[in-house]
């Protein structure tokens, strides 16, 4: 609209245009309010909500009637607007160009979010040409997109010559050798990003050689997420030599790739002499009990890994035990994720009594899905007793019965660190709900408790509503699914009110 005095907004009060304002949403108030006079700008501009507005989240129906060259031209009127989130809107190429044009110019903006919006190749050179102008943005959303090898290679190129941009998502954008090779040569050059997501593009093992040598250049990148690809040992080989040399890298997420025991050899080397990585994620990986052997080989003198993520990955009691033999020596690991394997009550017996040793500082422990059964929850029950550093367990879908629940509830009559444990699916029943109604009066640390799944009926709704009445330390409870009727509704009806117990109602009799 012209930028022209309208006659109605000329004789209204100001306190009456704000109060019209007050009934439209963010959109609307930033992008259709805004130009349409000048008075109305000027009123505008001095509106409470106006001058605080630094976040703006738009919906598809609004970006289809507001359409991306308003957006664009409103980007162009606001002076304090730091994020805009377009996620899950078809932005596509052309709209993309209004927007890519103002950031040229926009001095505010820092964080920009076009995940999901059928942005191909052609938009994303709009996008480059953009950054290499902008000096403002540090956060760059193109998730789930079709950019491409094409629009990679602008994206890349503009690496080069930006020095704001800190943050880059790209997954799943069918990204293939070509761009991969693209943002390989950008990351030597490039010294202000910190964070890279290429997950699930189309990076094997000679991308993954690509990447590798620009890590042994780069000095500034933090975090590169590449799960969902195939790298397979020889990828993960150049890897690990990157990794011997890189001393920035402190996060690397290699998930439902392909790298095999073979390759969990060669991080498990590089881990020997690497000093800077603190996360690594290696789920979905079919590593087996021989890489786990490596990799806890590695565990016993890497001093800065905290977080290690093998689950899915078919590691058996001989892998859980050199694991857990791992976790008496290491003083670093605080995060272990182990679900979905086989360890099974026998490789439990090895990390109960590593709990059990209380030297180390695992704070985090998942097991779930693990075959573990009554014996190896009444293992977990016994370390738990004297351990004082595990304040996360997980030990769904593991089919511990009643006398697992049982064993449990007695390890938290004494335990005093644990804060959340998770006992979803595990056929305790209202027997195991009783025990661990009992440990409730008495424990004072547990804030969070998962017992959905496990066939709990009134009964055990009684006993757990009777035991929260003295519990004021327990502020969540799942019971999603289970078997409580009317007579149970009635027990936690109040708890429920006062948001201490969730429950979905799918399965109320």
């Amino acid at each position: 609209m012209s930028n022209k005095t309208h006659p109605k907004l000329d004789v209204l009060s100001v306190e009456l245009v704000y109060r019209i304002l007050d009934y439209l949403n963010d959109c609307d108030l930033v992008c259709s309010a805004s130009n349409v006079s000048s008075r109305l700008n000027a009123i505008i501009h001095k509106y409470s909500r106006y001058q605080t507005l630094t976040t703006l989240n738009l919906e598809s129906d609004q970006i289809r009637h507001q359409g991306a060259q308003n957006i664009a031209e409103a980007l162009k009127q606001t002076k304090i607007l730091t994020t805009l989130n377009l996620e899950s809107i078809l932005i596509r190429d052309q709209e993309a160009q209004h927007i890519a044009k103002v950031l040229e110019q926009n001095k505010t903006l820092t964080t920009l979010n076009f995940g999901s919006s059928k942005i191909g190749g052609e938009g994303a050179k709009h996008l480059a040409k953009a950054l290499e102008q902008n000096k403002t943005l540090t956060t760059l959303n193109l998730g789930s997109n079709k950019i491409g090898d094409e629009g990679a290679k602008h994206l890349a190129k503009a690496l080069e010559q930006n020095n704001t941009l800190i943050t880059l998502h790209l997954s799943w954008n069918t990204i293939g050798p070509e761009g991969i090779h693209y943002f390989a040569k950008a990351l030597e050059q490039n010294k202000t990003l910190t964070t890279l997501n290429l997950e699930n593009n189309k990076i094997g093992d000679e991308e993954a050689k690509h990447l590798a040598k620009a890590l042994e250049q780069n000095n500034t990148l933090i975090t590169l997420e590449l799960s969902w690809n195939t790298i397979g040992p020889a990828g993960i080989h150049y890897f690990a030599k990157a990794l011997e040399q890189n001393k920035t890298l402190t996060t690397l997420d290699l998930g439902s790739n392909k790298i095999g025991d073979e390759g969990a050899k060669h991080l498990a080397k590089a881990l020997e002499q690497n000093n800077a990585l603190m996360s690594l994620n290696l789920r979905s990986n079919q590593i087996g009990d021989q890489g786990a052997k490596h990799l806890a080989e590695a565990l016993e003198q890497h001093t800065t890994l905290t977080t290690l993520n093998l689950g899915s990955n078919k590691i058996g009691g001989e892998g859980a035990k050199h694991l857990a033999k791992a976790l008496e020596q290491n003083n670093t690991l605080t995060r272990l994720y182990l679900s979905w394997n086989k360890v099974g009550p026998e490789g439990i017996h090895y990390f109960a009594k590593a709990l059990e040793q209380n030297k180390q500082t695992l704070a985090t422990l998942y097991v779930g899905h693990n075959h573990i059964g009554a014996d190896g929850a009444q293992q977990l029950a016994k370390a738990l007793e004297n351990n004082k550093t595990l304040t996360v367990l997980y030990i769904d879908y593991n089919d511990i019965g009643a006398d697992g629940g049982k064993h449990l509830a007695k390890a938290l009559e004494n335990n005093k660190t644990l804060t959340t444990l998770d006992l979803d699916n595990n056929q305790i029943g209202d027997q195991g709900a009783n025990h661990l109604a009992t440990a409730l009066e008495k424990n004072e640390t547990l804030t969070m408790l998962f017992l959905s799944e496990n066939k709990i009926g009134d009964e055990g709704a009684q006993h757990l509503a009777k035991a929260l009445e003295k519990n004021k330390t327990l502020t969540r409870l799942r019971l999603d699914d289970n078997d409580i009727g009317h007579e149970g509704m009635r027990f936690l009806k109040h708890l429920m009110q006062e948001g201490r117990v969730f429950w979905n109602h799918r399965n109320y009799r």
